[in-house]
């Protein structure tokens, strides 16, 4: 059975002035139902079986995450929590003058996967692809000092600004977002400032 994918036009990454390519598959949806027939139909275990080892991994696997430990299972990979604040709380900062949040305003928020080695070199051998189509990036029909304004006057109803709100406000991909908001926080004269690292950086208006 073959695999498709699609060939993707993404933003400028390194200041050529060109864009570039990268290739992404494209995948449909396999339930949990239709994975346990499959290790049914490919394995010696019975359905049962199958379903309470899920089971027992998902439950200890949650429990030690949990107590703080970064779990590997060979062949498969490397599991650990990752932290964020909870709803309506702003993420915290060094900066003087910023609250400091306790325990309270921290929450698990999702789980960091780094897949095995030997899961990837599996799959890559086991897979055949086939190229169904190519995708262009939408050339905005805004200028970046239009989408400047723009920003600002969002942040002017509304105290900070991630990626994804200014890509929906834009209309520009997630990346070309994130890089052009990176650059509009650079510039002193935008009056946007960025605060926060990785995935708790969000986007503000600079004190007068």
């Amino acid at each position: 059975m073959y695999a498709k994918y699609i060939k993707k036009e993404i933003a400028d990454l390194n200041g050529t002035g060109q864009t570039q390519a990268y290739y992404k598959m494209k995948t449909q949806a396999m339930g949990h139902d239709d994975f346990i027939d499959l290790c049914c139909r490919e394995g010696a275990m019975p359905r049962d079986a199958i379903l309470g080892v899920l089971t027992l991994i998902h439950e200890k696997l949650a429990l030690s995450m949990a107590e703080g430990y970064s779990v590997k299972i060979d062949g498969l990979g490397t599991f650990s929590a990752k932290l964020g604040m909870r709803d309506g709380v702003l993420p915290d900062a060094f900066e003087p003058g910023e609250t400091k949040h306790n325990v309270k305003a921290i929450k698990v928020t999702g789980v960091s996967y780094r897949p095995d080695n030997e899961l990837i070199a599996d799959t890559a051998r086991k897979c055949h692809l086939v190229k169904d189509g190519e995708s262009r990036i939408k050339k905005p029909q805004t200028t970046l000092e239009e989408r400047t304004a723009m920003a600002r006057k969002y942040l002017e109803r509304t105290p900070m600004m991630r990626v994804m709100d200014y890509a929906m406000l834009t209309g520009l991909s997630r990346t070309t977002a994130s890089m052009e908001l990176r650059k509009i926080a650079s510039d002193p004269n935008s009056g946007i400032i960025s605060l926060g690292q990785n995935s708790q950086k969000y986007y503000t208006l600079r004190l007068k």
